[in-house]
């Protein structure tokens, strides 16, 4: 089955919001993860951070779908996109070595 990679950023509007605000979303977006983990789709997501660590870098969701149609209308549905807070693109991984680890979700 294939894999597929979203990357995504917060938008120039959405950066300007409280981060109360945004986590509220943040957290919706957490359980939409572990209600599809739920469903058995293999799926992992997480942020990026610089050298320092600290964010700002985006985020990286992948998953495993039967199609890039499917992989789309099931990321449609991340509660960060619904509410217009991210630029987001997807992507099929065309695997060449090694192979996706999906991890189980951390706290």
């Amino acid at each position: 089955m294939p894999w597929f990679i979203k990357t995504e950023h917060f938008n120039t509007e959405t950066v300007k919001l409280l981060p109360e605000f945004r986590e509220k979303y943040i957290e919706q977006h957490r359980t939409w993860l572990f209600k599809l983990k739920n469903e058995g789709i293999q799926i992992s997501s997480g942020y990026l951070v610089d050298k320092n660590h600290c964010p700002g870098g985006g985020g990286l969701l992948i998953l495993e779908a039967n199609s890039y149609a499917e992989a789309k209308s099931i990321v449609e549905h991340d509660p960060m996109i619904e509410a217009g807070l991210v630029t987001w693109q997807l992507q099929e991984w065309i695997e060449v070595y090694g192979q996706p680890i999906v991890c189980s979700q951390r706290g």
